[in-house]
């Protein structure tokens, strides 16, 4: 017996009922999704996208960021209090760590990716292809030229091929016209500009994930010194893939500070540039020196050393109530505005019998323009006109309430304390050493000592972006000075002689096509004449 199978059918109406159930411009989720891959694959979405992150990136340029200059960032903050807590939502300390910057990042890689490989194929596949054949009616083109020669259509063909050397032209002509073509990198200027931003993009990310930024500040001095070890940063910002054993080996010590200084106008007593003289070793090797500068970083392996800022660092010594050295060193001062005028904070938790903590002011001045203190000219001289200023703390500076930042002191739970009634703070020149009330001991200004401010970041992939940007110059030059052109020659027999037909068309849009079609004619026509000569 033979069996059947049934067979499921939808007659005509119901097709037609269920398309009509479908709105006009309704798309499902596969058209929608079709949809949405061509709008985000398209040129035009691909430089919104690059726009939106070149406008994501002004922030990061104009507000200080945590992974850069901690310490710029935390004094921005102190100054912007307002501002703060919206800048801290919106991830402003640290653009380029946060998701939406990510985002963009991501969308514009995905976008130039799916942009660029479906024109690679068309390219390829035009690469290939002749040049189109001569259209019936050149003369109909915008810009063409003909004359009426005795020579013959071939001998005229001929000299055609010759003049358009340089020109691709087409194998399989009609007999009696040249067909050619020229300007083809012109799109491969645009594809290589485009495959540039690319190598950009992923040589950037490769260096955010693999590389770092860290920021330290170093006292001047055969005493002091940096290795470069995790230990040793004030702030250090990893890429998301780093590891600690990537941290090249080496060692600096900075002999020797010095500024130029501005002695004139509204700018007086400002650094206008400055230079560190520095020894450094790399894995134990013989020691070397250079001369660090601002935008003149130090390279050690794939690490960059970057002079940031300097500042003075006051060796300030605090003794407690027993005569015992409390607290003892160069202490790093901030500055608070370019003339150097800085900021710091002494703390002296096991003096007895009651902690003692100061903060207050460093002025490295020797007089006022318009009432704002004057830098000495130079480097902080013998410190004659140097002066602290410090308000003093007694009691519980807090310190069991955990981690805090060595630049800020609480005195919620502590009392002020002066060196007299009139509630005023311990100023002290260099050399001078000031009693503390109650016998609770001194504080002595020693000496002044100079810091400077280092950045030191490893970014593995920058030589991938200059070669990228290198490649979107040359792909933006080819794609603006590079015409793309088609040229045709007609010539056969008509009565009196043979009728020449030469046109040319730019593609590109702006060309001057007519000069080409001019050369042309006169190029055909002077060929003619000097043979006639050599004849």
């Amino acid at each position: 017996m033979g069996g059947h199978r049934a067979v499921s059918t939808t007659s005509a109406p119901d097709r037609k009922k269920q398309s009509d159930e479908r709105r006009a411009g309704e798309l499902n989720a596969r058209e929608l999704a079709r949809w949405g891959w061509r709008q985000l694959t398209s040129m035009r979405t691909a430089l919104i996208l690059l726009l939106l992150l070149a406008l994501a990136a002004v922030p990061g340029s104009l507000i200080p960021q945590d992974g850069v200059d901690s310490l710029k960032a935390d004094q921005w903050r102190e100054a912007h209090t307002t501002l703060t807590p919206i800048y801290e939502k919106l991830g402003l300390f640290n653009v380029y760590s946060t998701p939406w910057f990510a985002a963009i990042y991501l969308l514009l890689m995905v976008s130039l990716v799916g942009c660029i490989i479906p024109r690679c194929l068309v390219y390829a596949k035009a690469m290939r292809a002749q040049p189109p054949a001569t259209p019936a009616n050149l003369t109909r083109l915008p810009d063409s030229a003909t004359y009426v020669t005795d020579e013959e259509p071939e001998e005229v063909l001929a000299a055609a091929r010759k003049t358009l050397r340089g020109y691709r032209l087409r194998k399989e002509g009609d007999g009696e016209s040249v067909s050619a073509e020229k300007g083809y990198l012109r799109e491969a200027g645009n594809l290589v500009f485009h495959m540039s931003l690319i190598i950009v993009l992923v040589a950037f990310a490769f260096g955010s994930l693999f590389g770092y930024k860290g920021g330290v500040i170093v006292l001047v001095g055969e005493e002091y010194g940096f290795a470069n070890e995790l230990s040793q940063y004030d702030d250090f910002k990893p890429g998301s893939l780093f590891a600690p054993e990537d941290l090249d080996d080496f060692t600096f010590k900075i002999d020797d500070f010095s500024a130029e200084w501005l002695t004139t106008g509204a700018g007086a007593g400002t650094a206008r540039g400055f230079e560190s003289k520095i020894r450094y070793t790399e894995g134990g090797s013989e020691e070397k020196r250079y001369d660090l500068k601002v935008n003149h970083p130090l390279t050690i392996g794939g690490t960059d050393v970057f002079l940031l800022a300097h500042g003075y660092a006051p060796v300030i010594t605090v003794r407690d109530g027993e005569g015992n050295v409390a607290y003892s060193g160069p202490t790093i001062f901030l500055p608070q505005s370019q003339n150097l005028l800085s900021f710091g904070v002494v703390k002296a938790p096991y003096a007895s019998p009651e902690e003692l903590g100061f903060q207050g002011l460093f002025y490295p001045f020797e007089g006022t323009v318009d009432g704002e203190p004057v830098n000495l000219m130079g480097d902080i001289g013998d410190g004659s006109h140097a002066m602290l200023s410090l308000q003093g703390f007694r009691g519980d500076l807090n310190l069991d309430a955990g981690p805090q930042s060595v630049y800020a002191l609480d005195t919620s739970k502590a009392n002020m304390m002066s060196p007299d009634e009139s509630g005023k703070a311990f100023n002290l020149r260099l050399g001078q050493t000031v009693e503390l009330p109650d016998g609770l001991g001194s504080i002595s200004f020693d000496d002044v000592q100079q810091w400077n401010r280092v950045q030191i970041s490893k970014s593995p992939g920058k030589e991938w972006a200059l070669l990228g940007v290198s490649l979107a110059l040359v792909g933006l030059l080819g794609s603006l000075f590079i015409r793309p052109r088609r040229v045709w020659v007609r010539a056969r027999r008509v009565d009196g002689g043979t009728l020449v037909e030469i046109a040319a068309l730019d593609r590109s849009g702006g060309g001057d096509t007519a000069a080409v079609v001019t050369g042309l004619v006169e190029a055909l026509r002077g060929a003619r004449t000097q043979e006639d000569k050599d004849v």
